[in-house]
Formats: C-alpha cells, sequence, structure tokens
C-alpha cells in the first residue's frame, strides 16, 4: 500500500489503539483546538512519512509498541512495521506551545472554551522549549483569546520577544487584528498562520460565531506582502458541511492570494459530536486538488519551518506525503 493512500485511510479513523510496551515518551499532548483534553496521540512514522493519530482503546487501528519507538501498524489485515516519534512540544522537531489554553469565543468544533485551560507565564513557556531545544528546530506559537484580541497579541508578542533567545524560526498562529500581520513581522518572525476554517464564509458564520471571515482575509493578504512565498498558512477545517465544490474554490483562492491552505480532517468533538469525518477517498480527491493549486501558484508545502505545514502529522501535504 502505498504511503499516501495508507495515511488517507488511517485520517479517515483518526485513532489508534496503542498497545505493547510503555511508550509514555512518545505522547503527545494537545491543549489547543479540538484535541485538546483528550488522551493524547501518538505519531506514527515510516521513513520520512508521519501521521498523528489520537489514542482510543476502541480503535480498529492497533499500533504495537515493540519498545525504543520501534512499533507494528495492523490496519486492514497488514502488519506495517514503522516507528513512534517522540514529540519536541505537541509535535515531533518542534516546540508547538498553547499560551492561553482558554478562549472567549466558542467554535463550534473547539474543545477549548470547555477546558478553560490556564495562561502560561513567560517563564514557564521559556522553561518548557529549555527542555526540549536539543530536539527541536522551530518554535510554533498559538493561544486562545483569554479578554480580547487586543491583549492576548500583546502578551504574545511579548512571549515571542523571550523566545527570540533560542535562535530558531518562530511560526504563528493566533486570530488577528488589523495590525497583526506588521507586529509580527516586527518581531522576528518567520512564519505566520491565520485560520479561515470554513471553505464558505456562510459555515465560518455558523461555526465561529463572533469571529469576523474578512478580518482574516484581510490579515492573510497583508502578510502574503510582509512575509512573502510560503510563509503564510491558513486552515480550512474539512467536513463541517462544504461541498467538494466549496472546498475546491476556496483551497483555489487561498493559493491565488499566496497562502498555503493546511486541509484539516474534522475531529467531532464539542458541539460536532457524532458529525461523521472525512473519507479517506474525499481526502484523496481533495489532496489531488491542493497539490494541483499549489503548483499553479509556485506555492511549495515542502519550504515550511514551523507549524503544522512542517510537521505534516494531522494532515495530506502536497510534497510530503506522495
Amino acid at each position: 500500500m502505498q504511503w499516501k493512500e495508507l495515511k488517507a485511510r488511517l485520517l479517515g479513523i483518526g485513532s489508534a489503539n496503542l498497545t505493547g510496551e510503555p511508550a509514555d515518551r512518545f505522547i503527545a499532548k494537545s491543549a489547543a483546538g479540538p484535541g485538546a483534553g483528550g488522551r493524547g496521540a501518538i505519531f506514527f512514522g515510516m521513513g520520512s512519512h508521519r501521521v498523528k493519530l489520537a489514542l482510543n482503546p476502541a480503535s480498529t487501528v492497533e499500533i504495537a509498541h515493540r519498545g525504543n519507538g520501534a512499533a507494528d501498524l495492523y490496519f486492514g489485515g497488514k502488519l506495517i512495521p514503522g516507528r513512534l516519534i517522540e514529540p519536541g512540544l505537541h509535535c515531533p522537531d518542534q516546540a508547538f506551545i498553547t499560551v492561553t489554553g482558554s478562549c472567549i469565543f466558542r467554535c463550534r468544533y473547539c474543545t477549548v472554551p470547555r477546558i478553560g485551560g490556564k495562561r502560561k507565564s513567560i517563564e514557564e513557556i521559556m522553561g518548557m522549549v529549555e527542555s526540549v531545544q536539543h530536539r527541536i528546530h522551530a518554535i510554533s506559537i498559538t493561544s486562545g483569546v483569554l479578554k480580547s484580541i487586543e491583549d492576548e497579541e500583546a502578551y504574545v508578542l511579548e512571549v515571542i520577544r523571550h523566545l527570540s533567545f533560542f535562535g530558531m524560526p518562530i511560526g504563528v498562529s493566533i486570530y488577528p487584528s488589523d495590525k497583526t500581520p506588521d507586529r509580527l513581522k516586527q518581531s522576528g518572525v518567520a512564519e505566520v498562520k491565520f485560520n479561515i476554517e470554513a471553505a464558505t464564509p456562510e459555515l465560518f458564520a455558523k461555526m465561529c460565531p463572533g469571529l469576523d471571515y474578512e478580518q482574516i482575509w484581510s490579515a492573510l493578504d497583508r502578510s502574503v506582502e510582509l512575509f512573502g512565498k510560503n510563509r503564510v498558512f491558513s486552515n480550512v477545517i474539512v467536513g463541517l458541511g462544504e461541498t467538494d465544490e466549496e472546498l475546491e474554490a476556496c483551497i483555489r483562492k487561498l493559493a491565488s492570494h499566496g497562502v498555503i491552505p493546511v486541509l484539516r480532517p474534522l475531529n467531532p468533538v464539542a458541539e460536532l459530536t457524532g458529525t461523521p469525518r472525512p473519507s479517506a477517498e474525499r481526502l484523496k480527491k481533495i489532496f489531488s486538488l491542493h497539490e494541483q493549486a499549489l503548483a499553479e501558484s509556485g506555492l511549495d508545502a515542502c519550504e515550511a519551518m514551523t507549524m503544522c505545514t512542517s510537521c505534516a502529522g494531522c494532515d495530506l501535504v502536497p510534497g510530503r506525503d506522495e
């Protein structure tokens, strides 16, 4: 089975039952997004490829840890040898940190508002990065919104000022205000990701009440001007009720604006519990459209230094998952 086929099928399920030897050091935890507050997840790798799967004892996918990271994937009647990949923080090769683990907004697919986590201190964040700096090459920052968009941005900028000490590329994904791209650029950030989340403005309004779809587009366009080619990204969740035609139009629009789409299969939690994940066949079809749109716009996802596109665990990424 080719990697792209295998990964699409695994992402269509989204989880694995981890068995065998103890594997605590290979388990990644999420403090933001749909995976926040769960059992954790593991990264299964084959060669240069990887996939992230949430831990679920009831999953039809089994990964048996044989010790020291060696692992066998049991899926579809096949045994596929590979390895578990040790994360830095949240994902391999990076310290991907959620600054504020709570949010005043209530996007329907996100568990963060229900968890109500705290804001990390700068000292805590510095210590977290220091603890893994020997096995990472980048730092990525995301955050909920504790009080206001402006307050969160100001705090994240202060965090970035301190993190520059480590001399690594920094990627940032926060909800933007008008001047966010300029301020992040001035602070030395390498890449940004502002998330339109849904394929259409109508779906965005339904899924993210209180947030401004056009504001995010404005921030993306300004970011392309400032950060340049292959340095600006945007999440689009696959499976919120959009048609393939709507999703294709969204992918092509983002790419034509110089933005690399991050196509994230829906994790059905929070208010969307029970919503089906997108099928492997749909993910493969969309991958082909994604690949074509990037090529036509002269974009290369393999150039990503930080955040989700660099990790490539949760999504099919053109150039990485061939």
